[in-house]
């Protein structure tokens, strides 16, 4: 009996933890996308004035502090969305030990000499359906973490493993049963008090001193790990060090995704229709896409952009539109619209914010194609030319 009201309490414990982390990730991830759109204006402004040929120089270094500032208030969004499990992942299939000698000696510059790093990679291991870039940015704010619980260096160890799950083996991890991939870090560093343990993965919490940290690396990983379907396990001792463990579901499929590149800016002369409710936003999306040669429309809501559509003279050939509009028809509907009209336009969404209308399960609809605000001019126009190039 008293090991069924302990373990009761800890599943109600559970609950409060999930409850309170999706109730932060709701507000954070709201803030975050009306904060991604006063950052479009900022990046798209200062791309333009960038291009200014008769810029001064001291202008120029100036205006480049502010885009390299507005990147890093970028990065901080990026961080919230994550957190609130809504960032488009785009999953592959992935094997976690090719990735850990990818970037080790990424790692190992950036650790700096102080800190020795180990790898123990289990042979057969499990592949695992995952967005690589993001596996490799979890994977790297847990790394510099250790490193920060070490400042007079130490041992990091990196180990994979495959791990058949259920209650008796993971009793206190709410992980669905069967086999996962386990990828765990270890530090010997100063470790973390037991107070603060249910507290890791919240925004902004941090034990580091003021200006050390923004709080938002450990609530970065949780977000994705939990989107992508796995978890984190978190275990650690006062002067002894800390072992951070994420486990991933068991992929078999193989699938492989190409990566497109560009040398330079390209440009186009097609007929483009930009449809954004914000008014700095969309007047700087359409500069933009004038400055690079397209014939440009715009519309305020899916309502207003099928009837710009319906009364255009010439079709378009690519509708470029923000996910979360205004008025009764959506941006999916609005899609759906002008595909029944015309099957050969192609359709580009673009968003600071995903929502369920274009993601299921964490991740993107098959065919859709996204361009997460903000974004620079050369983002826009190589996503703007794939798509056109792809065709619809």
């Amino acid at each position: 009996m008293i090991t069924d009201v302990t373990e009761q309490r800890g599943i109600e414990a559970q609950v409060r933890q999930l409850q309170k982390m999706e109730a932060v990730g709701q507000l954070t991830g709201g803030i975050a996308h009306d904060f991604n759109n006063i950052l479009m204006v900022i990046l798209s402004n200062s791309d333009a004035i960038l291009e200014e040929e008769a810029l001064s120089p001291g202008i120029r270094r100036r205006l480049e502090q502010v885009v390299k500032s507005a990147e890093g208030a970028a990065d901080l969004t990026r961080s919230l969305l994550a957190f609130s499990r809504k960032l488009p992942l785009r999953p592959q299939t992935t094997d976690i030990n090719d990735l850990v000698v990818n970037i080790s000696e990424m790692l190992r510059r950036s650790l700096g000499a102080q800190i020795e790093i180990d790898s123990v990679l289990a042979d057969g291991l499990w592949t695992v359906n995952i967005d690589c870039a993001q596996l490799e940015s979890a994977l790297v704010n847990l790394c510099i973490n250790a490193r920060d619980a070490m400042p007079l260096g130490g041992r990091l160890l990196i180990e994979t493993t495959n791990a058949e799950c259920d209650k008796a083996v993971t009793p206190s991890l709410p992980l669905a049963s069967g086999p996962h991939v386990r990828l765990t870090v270890t530090d010997t560093g100063s470790g973390i008090a037991p107070e603060f343990l249910a507290k890791v993965f919240e925004p902004f919490f941090t034990t580091k001193e003021v200006g050390k940290g923004t709080g938002l690396g450990l609530s970065m990983v949780y977000g994705f790990i939990t989107q992508s379907g796995g978890h984190v396990d978190v275990r650690s001792e006062l002067g002894v060090g800390t072992t951070i463990s994420l486990y991933f579901p068991r992929h078999e499929q193989a699938e492989v995704i190409a990566a497109k590149s560009a040398s330079a800016t390209p440009q186009g002369t097609e007929r483009i229709l930009v449809v954004e409710d914000d008014p700095k936003v969309r007047a700087a999306v359409v500069e933009q896409l004038r400055s690079l040669g397209y014939t440009v429309d715009d519309a305020s809501d899916g309502a207003a952009g099928l009837a710009a559509f319906e009364t255009a003279t010439k079709p378009y050939d690519l509708l470029l539109t923000d996910v979360i509009m205004p008025g009764p028809l959506s941006s999916k509907e609005l899609v759906s619209a002008v595909k029944r009209r015309r099957p050969e336009t192609c359709a580009l969404f673009m968003s600071g914010y995903t929502d369920d209308s274009i993601v299921h399960g964490g991740r993107l609809d098959p065919s859709v194609h996204l361009l997460s605000k903000p974004f620079r001019k050369i983002d826009l126009a190589i996503a703007v030319r794939s798509r056109l190039d792809d065709g619809a």
